[in-house]
């Protein structure tokens, strides 16, 4: 069977439904060594931000139970040597490019939307809103509704028209769907959800913090859970709103459960750390899995789980049970 994989984010149309995740491939490079990255529905780059970022003091990384945290502090070189090179090579390349911004200001992201505003090979602009806001001692943006709104509606006022703008939520909140109206309020086109978790890990033979940062961003498979339930949340509160799911993506049958959620397309991220080839290894699983299930369009199983089954009778009823609900609601004899 041929299954119809393309699918649609903000009126943008994409090939396939599978991207990489900001933060875990740099600008795709290194990808490139092992799948033609123009074969993914889509490049999202590692969060840049104006200068030149160091990052923050080693290590960086620890392993845990089904993922690992990480510190690293967006480390990067900067808008100017990103566009001169990274984007460059995107657009050479034929990715379509997802380009991740930061900052630690309304006014740092704004420049960051102007310096790339009419870039050729912009698909879309996912903005990373888990940054402390310096102006707001050190709030992040993603956790207050009222700070997400700003950041967004400054980053989708100097972007393109016909570039889409999507915010990245932290699943770090009360309620995510109150930073997600928010963020649609203020313009945001659609949403990346989720981001990584805070978590921290200590060594028991030091008795100190693994990680230079102290705290860090939990990510893989132990998070799964917790970023379907967060689009589900999402697409429920929003249906009409496009969602790009990510927390712990390694096979198709888990891409699968993010696109029956809500999701219109997915980002694999930790997964290409064991494996650099995952997300083409993740678009041919789910293919597969769509395939065997009858289905020939990607576009009929977004938020399926959200919807009323037609019959539900149980092929095989539990003999032990003192009653049976009967199938129809008519009264038996």
């Amino acid at each position: 069977m041929t299954v119809d994989l393309t699918t649609r984010l903000a009126g943008v149309e994409f090939p396939n439904p599978v991207f990489t995740a900001s933060g875990c491939a740099a600008a795709g490079q290194e990808l490139s060594a092992f799948f033609d990255v123009a074969s993914l529905g889509g490049v999202v780059t590692k969060s840049i931000m104006m200068a030149p970022r160091s990052g923050r003091a080693t290590p960086r990384m620890a392993e845990t139970p089904s993922g690992m945290v990480n510190s690293i502090g967006l480390q990067g070189p900067g808008i100017e040597a990103f566009l001169e090179r990274d984007l460059a090579w995107l657009a050479a390349s034929g990715a379509r490019a997802v380009v991740s911004i930061a900052g630690g200001s309304v006014d740092e992201y704004t420049q960051l939307a102007q310096k790339l505003r009419g870039r050729p090979g912009i698909a879309m602009v996912e903005v990373n809103i888990s940054c402390p806001n310096v102006e707001d001692r050190g709030q992040v943006f993603a956790c207050d509704p009222s700070a997400a709104s700003n950041v967004v509606d400054a980053v989708r006022r100097n972007t393109s028209t016909g570039v889409p703008v999507f915010a990245k939520l932290s699943p770090d909140v009360t309620d995510i769907t109150e930073i997600a109206r928010a963020c649609v309020d203020a313009g945001a086109d659609g949403l990346s959800v989720i981001n990584t978790l805070l978590g921290m890990v200590i060594d028991t033979t030091t008795m100190r913090p693994v990680l230079g940062g102290v705290t860090g961003g939990l990510s893989g498979p132990a998070i799964r859970p917790v970023a379907v339930r967060c689009v589900w949340q999402v697409h429920a509160a929003l249906p009409d709103v496009p969602i790009l799911g990510m927390g712990g993506i390694r096979s198709g049958l888990d891409a699968l459960e993010f696109l029956l959620a809500g999701a219109s397309a997915v980002s694999v991220g930790t997964s290409v750390f064991g494996d650099p080839s995952a997300p083409v290894r993740v678009l041919r699983e789910l293919e597969q899995a769509l395939a065997d299930r009858g289905i020939d369009r990607l576009a009929d199983v977004v938020g399926l789980a959200h919807r009323p089954p037609d019959t539900y009778v149980p092929e095989d009823p539990d003999p032990v049970g003192d009653e049976l609900v009967p199938a129809s609601t008519e009264e038996t004899a």
